[in-house]
């Protein structure tokens, strides 16, 4: 049988499944939070430290330990130990992967004490599947494989993140957050934190002048103004921001820049590759419904820009756009480019697509 893939979005429902269930006060013996995305992995860490015990109990009942300050032997004997004066006790054991002797563990996990919660952190990889010690852990307890997202699963995750605070994001602002920020969650939760601090009182949407005055990002030259001006051809525009862009190469990278314009020149593809097959094979056009799903969007105004921008770009031109962001994501990374600056790859590449 194959391998089952978690994907980013797997992550998150487990996640939300786990915390609900801690909430609920509903524990498992032993949790092995792993994987290369840390923030859920400390989300529920904290929310085990917080919430499992009072604060009285701690001081007698909760311990910390680091995996490089200690090995699988004392962290065993810590999880023997019974509770004092109350239900639990919760052993938390950060940074697992640098703990010596990890398999070690599954001298526990395969038999875990019904009174101790063993919370186990293992960042940057994953547990290898095939172990004692895993198998133990998923015999008897919960495991959470958080996943890192990739960049176009990250503004979905955000609307709902923030939606969860009671408040809506502009479409612009939310791309002026993720290009700016990337996909690193702990980052942005971060920023989200000290943004929605700084609102009005009753604010209930997040605009791109909130992102330009709170977290400090342009909101006439950022990413999504770039990919506007080049997908309505407005070629003074696009070669403004691009000059804007070369004077803060490191607020404002090359790659990121290309991987917007893929991903826009990528929707316009799809949207007039579909068109194609209505026109020449009969297959009838998807409805906006389907076509919001198709290309992930959520709303139709979005999708309205998608239409009228895809009308401007017949897909033999479009081919030729993805064709050149390929090659000058390569020179973005050195390959080629021959020592020309980012500002002026950046530059050069736009002029090759208004030349098209």
């Amino acid at each position: 049988m194959a391998k089952k893939t978690v994907r980013f979005r797997d992550s998150v429902a487990e996640y939300e499944r786990i915390a609900a269930q801690i909430t609920a006060r509903q524990y498992s013996p032993i949790y092995l939070l792993m994987g290369e995305e840390s923030y859920f992995i400390d989300a529920l860490s904290e929310q085990l430290a917080t919430t499992v015990l009072d604060e009285a109990a701690r001081a007698f009942n909760q311990i910390t330990v680091y995996g490089k300050d200690s090995d699988a032997g004392q962290v065993i004997n810590l999880c023997r130990q019974m509770p004092m004066m109350s239900s639990y006790q919760v052993v938390i054991l950060r940074e697992a992967q640098q703990l010596r002797n990890l398999e070690t563990l599954s001298l526990y996990t395969q038999q875990p004490t019904p009174t101790t919660i063993l919370v186990i952190c293992h960042k940057e990889k994953n547990v290898d599947k095939r172990t004692a010690f895993y198998k133990g852990c998923a015999a008897n307890g919960t495991i959470l494989e958080s996943v890192r997202p990739y960049d176009n699963e990250i503004g979905a995750w955000l609307q709902q993140f923030i939606a969860k605070k009671g408040l809506t994001i502009d479409t612009k602002a939310l791309s002026m957050l993720t290009d700016h920020i990337g996909t690193d969650i702990a980052k942005i939760e971060n920023e989200l934190q000290k943004l929605t601090v700084s609102l009005p009182e009753g604010t209930k949407r997040i605009t791109d002048n909130d992102i330009e005055t709170h977290i400090g990002i342009s909101k006439d030259f950022n990413n999504f103004e770039l990919c506007k001006a080049v997908l309505t051809r407005n070629m003074e525009r696009a070669m403004l921001i691009a000059d804007h862009f070369s004077r803060d190469p490191k607020g404002n990278p090359l790659l990121v820049t290309i991987i917007a314009l893929f991903s826009q020149f990528k929707e316009l593809f799809i949207v007039n590759y579909l068109g194609w097959l209505a026109r020449r094979k009969g297959q009838p056009f998807p409805s906006d419904m389907e076509l919001m799903r198709i290309l992930r969007k959520s709303n139709t105004f979005i999708l309205g820009e998608i239409k009228q921008n895809a009308s401007r770009w017949e897909n033999r031109k479009v081919f030729a756009v993805l064709g050149l962001l390929r090659e000058y994501d390569g020179k973005s990374k050195g390959i080629n480019s021959g020592g020309t600056s980012d500002g002026e790859l950046l530059r050069e590449l736009l002029l090759k697509i208004f030349l098209l």
